[in-house]
């Protein structure tokens, strides 16, 4: 498609953004509306059947219903599905910045705390899918996009499943990374968003490791060591090894929850060590019981209590009376020395 080419009598393409296997998306001009969009164009590979060059529009329609349904700034708001020449485009938020993938590439590992950030921000985006019942499924650094003001955007969910919508992939097909993908989706169970933070605590291991975890020479190869092999240890995890061994629990129900996730991720960002827990709370102490224990009493049996500070001022009068007394002795002691001396003297 050539640029500045005017799609749906609407958007004017201007520039690639990024381009992929199937397609493009472009920096577009709104006309309408006179601002800046993303414009994503996919073109079924040359050669493919009519019935799945339909599924694979059907699909692109279906990441612009699924995204459609959330709201929230972690995720790209979608403005508008157009048709040109017989097909869907997807016109998005414009999100000025770099992927994920494209940030480790120029920086290398990231330090946990930074990385902790960022994932508390895929998370929050991956709750707010959730809880509109849309699983992404291809949750990876490509897919997440680091804003030029900071922001951590949540991006692509042309491979997303919404619930009660018929699926759009054929019986045993398997979609998305095998690097990021979880052991029940490579055994062909039925993924829960327990799935989407398995590939979360990948995306973690990524960005502070550098090297996706049970990365292998083949696709099938990685499948099975994300399946059967032991999280290799983490080196440059620090604060963030608690999280990141926590997602990536090889049974979904033993996987950390996204609520604990959060809360661990977002100490570790301002910069704490993550804690799987918190500290016991101390037993109150109890004394074994007995009988009480007889306390003699400072104050005659039947009389008031004394005055607060009553004894305190009590000891300062004793303390008093004892130097008055040894003064008086020494003045004696000293007249009776001079009178001795008089006498003495005559």
């Amino acid at each position: 498609m050539p640029e500045n080419q005017l799609i749906a009598g609407r958007y004017r393409l201007l520039s690639p953004l990024g381009e992929g296997g199937m397609g493009v998306v472009w920096h577009a001009r709104d006309e309408v509306l006179a601002r800046d969009v993303a414009v994503k164009e996919v073109r079924a590979p040359a050669g493919l059947a009519p019935a799945d060059e339909r599924r694979l529009y059907r699909r692109l329609e279906r990441e612009a219903w699924a995204a459609g349904r959330i709201s929230h700034r972690n995720v790209a708001a979608v403005h508008d599905v157009a048709t040109e020449d017989a097909r869907p485009w997807i016109v998005m938020e414009l999100i000025r910045g770099l992927t994920l993938s494209e940030v480790l590439e120029a920086e290398g590992p990231l330090p946990p705390q930074r990385a902790a950030v960022i994932g508390s921000e895929v998370l929050a985006a991956l709750s707010a899918a959730h809880d509109a019942g849309v699983l992404h499924r291809d949750v990876k650094p490509e897919n997440v996009l680091i804003a030029a003001d900071g922001r951590v955007v949540l991006s692509d969910f042309g491979l997303a499943t919404v619930a009660g919508a018929a699926p759009l992939t054929l019986t045993g097909e398997l979609v998305g990374s095998p690097e990021f993908l979880a052991p029940e989706r490579a055994l062909g169970h039925p993924p829960g968003p327990a799935a989407d933070l398995w590939s979360l605590g990948a995306l973690l291991f990524t960005a502070v490791e550098g090297v996706t975890p049970f990365a292998r020479s083949t696709p099938l190869a990685t499948l099975r060591a994300a399946v059967e092999q032991e999280l290799p240890p983490s080196r440059l995890s620090g604060e963030l090894a608690p999280v990141i061994t926590g997602l990536l629990r090889k049974e979904p129900g033993e996987r950390l929850s996204a609520r604990e996730a959060s809360r661990l991720l977002r100490l570790a960002g301002a910069g704490g060590g993550a804690r799987t827990g918190a500290p016991p709370t101390p037993e109150p102490y109890t004394r074994e019981p007995g009988p009480e224990p007889h306390i003699p009493s400072a104050r005659p049996h039947g009389g008031p209590p004394p005055e607060p500070g009553a004894a305190e001022a009590s000891g300062a009068s004793q303390g008093a009376a004892v130097v008055l007394a040894v003064g008086v002795a020494l003045l004696l002691l000293a007249v009776c020395a001079l009178v001795w001396a008089l006498i003495d003297g005559a």
